[in-house]
């Protein structure tokens, strides 16, 4: 039970100040809070702190946690990835400490302040890097509220720039072949490999060659080797692990890529000439940059790009959106069909023929239709 405390009766205060102040316990500890002139209102004041700490509603207004301390608890404690980690330290040292925000203690933030930091980081980031950021944020507020840090989080309503993301339009095969032919011979292979199977970067990296079966005419995808690094980790998600149709343009250029370049000590289809795996800067910018450019392709063309090609082609030959995500290792269907509904074969011609079978009424329709009121 909590108590009010008759201040006057301390020696020196007689007179001095507000009289009744509030003294309340939370989990065993005493807590002083605010003191009244009237005895009253101190009394109804003490009633409404003991009932919100038996709530579980009580928060301590005083918590001198700051917005970037409590981000960086959040992220060190979840059990991200290491590359999705480093993404995430990265945003809060650059976008959130430094800022008026970051400086704040987390129980004085207004949903003003974070708008206005918001629109703050509007004019340094992408709108889809915002998002990121402030999806960081909203998370870092929920979990204080789960914690009773906080008691509502201020990230609400915020106004931020549209992400607008531009068509994909995706490489052709002359295309993909102009840029192998451009790359050096070490690594000519790994242009159509990652055309043929779809690989992301990291996938294609860490490709070993028991990884191949040329017997049963598929590629097993285990695992990957993340940025800024040669060792490899699990795949990006459970559903990256996969098992892909090898088609014959891959299975032929991995066995000469073998014969020509035999395979590292740890079993790396891809190496460098010390017969070390390769790396995302080395060939996935330095080299790959070069070969862009020397084949004259569409300047901003990235390794990505063909796995964009190879999306393309399952739709244009049929394949079901279900089967593309499975084989390019998504959680579902929805990204492939917001990337890549645009590309869907014969969409424009069931758009043309469904509003023509609709205006085109069969006759005994278009005489009824002529006898009604206008």
């Amino acid at each position: 039970m909590g108590r009010i405390r008759d201040r006057w009766k301390e020696p020196g205060r007689a007179g001095k100040g507000r009289r009744w102040q509030v003294k309340y316990y939370v989990d065993g500890v005493e807590k002083d809070g605010s003191s009244y002139k009237r005895k009253p209102d101190a009394e109804r004041a003490l009633t409404e702190l003991e009932h919100s700490v038996h709530r579980g509603q009580w928060v301590d207004l005083n918590n001198p946690i700051t917005v970037t301390a409590s981000a960086r608890g959040h992220v060190a404690a979840r059990p991200h990835r290491s590359g999705t980690a480093r993404r995430q330290v990265s945003l809060i040292d650059n976008h959130i400490a430094g800022t008026a925000l970051g400086a704040r203690r987390l129980t004085a933030v207004r949903p003003s302040e974070v708008q206005a930091w918001a629109a703050d980081r509007a004019r340094v980031l992408s709108p889809s890097t915002l998002r990121m950021l402030v999806g960081l944020l909203r998370s870092v507020f929920a979990a204080a509220v789960l914690d009773r840090l906080i008691a509502a989080s201020p990230v609400v309503k915020l106004s931020l720039p549209r992400a607008e993301s531009e068509r994909v339009v995706p490489l052709t095969v002359a295309q993909v072949r102009e840029l192998a032919e451009a790359m050096p011979p070490r690594y000519q292979a790994m242009v159509l490999t990652q055309a043929g199977l779809g690989l992301r970067i990291g996938e294609l990296l860490a490709l070993r060659v028991t990884d191949v079966d040329f017997l049963h005419r598929c590629v097993r995808v285990a695992e990957q080797i993340p940025p800024g690094s040669r060792v490899r980790t699990e795949t990006k998600t459970p559903r990256s692990r996969r098992t892909l149709p090898l088609p014959t343009v891959v299975a032929e250029a991995l066995a000469r890529h073998v014969e020509a370049f035999p395979p590292g000590v740890d079993g790396s289809l891809f190496t460098n000439r010390d017969g070390r795996p390769l790396t995302h800067v080395h060939y996935g910018t330095t080299t790959f940059r070069k070969a862009v450019e020397k084949a004259g392709l569409p300047a901003g063309t990235t390794s990505h790009d063909l796995r964009h090609h190879y999306a393309s082609v399952l739709l244009a030959a049929g394949e079901s959106v279900v089967a593309v995500a499975e084989r390019l290792g998504h959680e579902n269907a929805t990204l492939v069909l917001t990337t890549y509904g645009h590309l869907l074969p014969g969409s424009e011609d069931r758009t043309r023929s469904a509003i023509d079978a609709a205006w085109n009424l069969a006759p005994g329709e278009a005489a009824t239709a002529q006898g009604r009121p206008r």
